[in-house]
């Protein structure tokens, strides 16, 4: 293993690439396929093994999707369920020896981050047309300045915020394999215990204000 926050950067056509992370991505993605696919090869009214566990998040992913959205809001299910998969996988991998989580990398974060901010627009202006643009000036036309500040904040606090969360585990747990003893695995193994509950959470909470901000342009005036 090399020194902590040290990448191995490889260059193609004169843009400077992750190899790591890109490999980590991939697998994260291949992780959720395979979980997807083994959950759907034999449905049962009775859900066994996969299909409960993919069920119960799904379920509860469309629960908060409805509460949040409304009707319009299962349009985006397809999309909350893949970010929420992919990013609880990407969170896991690094706690695997000789792995890293792509989240660990502020690209992957902020790139997760500018996609949602995007897709926030535009379905703004679907939805709303000009009024979506008109409302970056109410209350008074000087307020732009405030919104556009608050638009640019929001993928950088949603990016910094997973990536800070994730790296700063990996971190720990990589430190506490070096100082304690093999002979006294309990810090570590308490520690990887809680680096799977934080993977859990920054998941969740990606998820959740990524449906926040969906939600604000998605869900119909005037309906709960």
């Amino acid at each position: 293993m090399g020194e902590i926050g040290e990448r191995e950067i490889v260059q193609l056509c004169g843009l400077s690439f992750n190899k790591e992370t890109i490999l980590m991505t991939w697998l994260a993605m291949a992780v959720v396929i395979l979980i997807s696919a083994l959950a759907t090869r034999n449905l049962k009214i009775v859900p066994t093994t996969w299909q409960n566990i993919v069920e119960m998040i799904v379920v509860w992913l469309h629960g908060q999707i409805d509460a949040m959205m409304g009707r319009r809001g299962r349009m985006l299910a397809p999309f909350i369920v893949s970010l929420f998969m992919f990013l609880l996988v990407s969170n896991w991998l690094g706690l695997i020896p000789h792995l890293a989580s792509p989240t660990n990398d502020i690209n992957t974060t902020l790139g997760l981050a500018l996609l949602v901010i995007c897709l926030v627009h535009v379905l703004g202006l679907y939805y709303k047309g000009m009024h979506y643009i008109a409302h970056f000036f109410q209350p008074f036309k000087i307020f732009i300045l405030i919104n556009l500040i608050e638009e640019i904040a929001k993928p950088i606090t949603l990016a910094f915020r997973l990536f800070g969360n994730i790296l700063a585990g990996e971190i720990l747990i990589i430190v506490l394999l070096q100082l304690v003893p093999w002979w006294m695995p309990i810090p570590s193994v308490l520690w990887l215990m809680f680096s799977i509950f934080i993977g859990v959470v920054q998941a969740v909470v990606f998820t959740m204000l990524s449906s926040a901000y969906l939600s604000n342009v998605v869900k119909e005036e005037g309906h709960e």
